[in-house]
């Protein structure tokens, strides 16, 4: 009876991790597309593309949109790019952690890791609060005839929880079906941004409404300080612009989620970087051809602004209620989905970061259950966490900025390790590399990352701000008073690159 082989693409990838330190505890079951997808879906443009609209609308009106999406999302990419060299060399789960400490030193590793760590907790909550609001309370909900009005606090908490131990259900126990899901979930964001961009155009515009005004997707109206604007009054336009940046910022993130999963997907050293530029880009594309389609069918736009985030129910008052109904189910799925592929991102950043010591009751958060290949308790660890984030936040917006803000701070601080490594502690790449490019775009990916870091901490979510240096503080005295400096030990030493 003869046995089945091992691809050969496996066995290199296990040659590879064992160079650096590591044995193949997870299952490599993903391929090139899934782990596109893992991220694609984390990205999701249907959930902050619509939550996070009116941060841009409110700021500099549609100039903040038709063109600073296309800035913020250039940003994006070029981080991305440089994210993408490093985990070529570099393809294992924790990605951004083994990166700053290879690259860097360990304790830059692990203060690189708690900023991405916390920042993936923070997605998994944001996103997850927007699964219940806007997308089941105030879509889904009225259209099956629940009453919403008196949900409070109770209904919200409840609802919360059950979602995300169903999403650590599914993590867990049906780790197959999770990744049939996450390429679903691929498939559905491209389906259901063009029904939405098609639905939009057939019945959101007036009746006889002539071309759509193009000009507005160029035009800049200050609208900071008016009735339903997030921002608090400014006269600096270009502050004002930048502040429209928080749109890109918050839904252009997590594709770190590809080098997360490096050590479940197959050929990682060239399929990670693959997934990460691809997600930003096919993410950068879409999105904006729906942000636009947002701007355009808007019949008055100063009273979009005054609508807040009530913006979208009321684009989509006048589609048929089947459509209506359809799209707003399909919504809340592929949200849901968005959430799905959040925890098993994070889920992977815990079992990373502790099997080499570095969180509390590590040895068990490093185990992996063999059948299913799952690090169980990092799964249910990581949803917990994400349900007691969502106790904290006072609102949505500060929640869902302060994940961005921390998961940029944990991409800026590799690449920076990695702009000083350079052919020095790092002289072999992988397969995807920049070439004569691969300093310039790192300065630039500081620089971009910088920015979208500052748009994240102005006011009104100037608390970003105070979670961030509460967070540098606490780990400069967990690090250097409570004794973490002796106690880590870091990633095992590999190769040099």
């Amino acid at each position: 009876m003869s046995q089945a082989k091992t691809p050969p693409e496996t066995c290199a990838d296990a040659r590879l991790l064992a160079e650096l330190g590591y044995r193949q505890d997870l299952h490599r079951r993903l391929g090139r597309f899934t782990n596109f997808a893992v991220s694609f879906s984390i990205i999701c443009i249907l959930s902050g593309g619509i939550t996070a609209f009116p941060a841009a609308l409110g700021a500099g009106g549609g100039l903040s949109v038709g063109i600073g999406w296309l800035v913020g999302a250039g940003f994006a990419l070029v981080v991305a790019l440089a994210m993408a060299q490093i985990a070529s060399a570099f393809p294992t789960a924790g990605g951004l952690y083994h990166w700053g400490s290879i690259l860097g030193n360990r304790g830059f590793g692990w203060a690189t890791a708690w900023f991405n760590l916390l920042g993936l907790v923070l997605v998994c909550a944001a996103v997850n609060f927007g699964v219940y609001d806007p997308f089941f309370k105030t879509l889904v909900a009225p259209m099956l005839g629940f009453d919403t009005s008196h949900w409070g606090a109770g209904h919200q908490f409840g609802f919360l929880a059950a979602i995300t131990a169903s999403q650590a259900l599914l993590n867990h126990r049906f780790v197959k079906l999770t990744t049939r899901l996450v390429d679903f979930s691929g498939y559905l964001i491209f389906v259901v941004t063009v029904l939405l961009i098609a639905a939009l155009w057939l019945w959101a515009r007036p009746a006889g409404a002539g071309w759509p005004d193009f000009s507005r997707l160029v035009t800049f109206t200050n609208f900071t300080g008016s009735e339903g604007s997030l921002w608090p009054a400014s006269a600096n336009t270009l502050q004002v612009f930048l502040c429209g940046l928080l749109l890109t910022i918050y839904t252009i993130t997590g594709f770190d989620a590809s080098a997360h999963t490096a050590e479940e997907t197959h050929d990682a050293a060239t399929n990670v970087p693959k997934g990460i530029i691809s997600s930003v880009v096919w993410s950068g594309l879409f999105g904006y051809a729906m942000v636009a389609t947002f701007l355009l069918v808007m019949p008055d736009l100063r009273h979009q602004v005054t609508l807040g985030s009530g913006f979208f129910a009321d684009l989509l008052r006048n589609i048929p209620s089947p459509v209506r109904f359809a799209l707003a189910i399909s919504l809340f799925v592929a949200n849901y989905l968005c959430a799905l592929a959040c925890l098993l991102s994070t889920s992977r950043m815990v079992f990373a970061f502790a099997r080499d010591g570095g969180l509390p009751a590590s040895k068990l958060l490093a185990k992996v259950e063999p059948t299913q290949g799952a690090p169980v308790a990092a799964i249910w660890s990581a949803a917990v966490a994400a349900i007691a984030m969502t106790l904290y936040a006072e609102a949505f917006a500060v929640l869902a900025t302060a994940c961005a803000v921390f998961l940029y701070v944990s991409y800026v601080l590799p690449i920076g390790a990695g702009l000083f490594a350079e052919g020095k502690k790092w002289q072999r790449k992988g397969p995807f590399t920049l070439g004569i490019w691969s300093r310039p775009v790192a300065v630039l990916a500081i620089l971009g990352g910088a920015i979208l870091i500052w748009v994240g901490i102005q006011p009104p979510n100037d608390k970003v701000l105070t979670l961030l240096l509460g967070l540098g503080g606490f780990l400069l005295v967990y690090w250097w008073v409570l004794g973490e400096r002796g106690r880590f030990r870091g990633p095992p030493k590999g190769i040099n690159h």
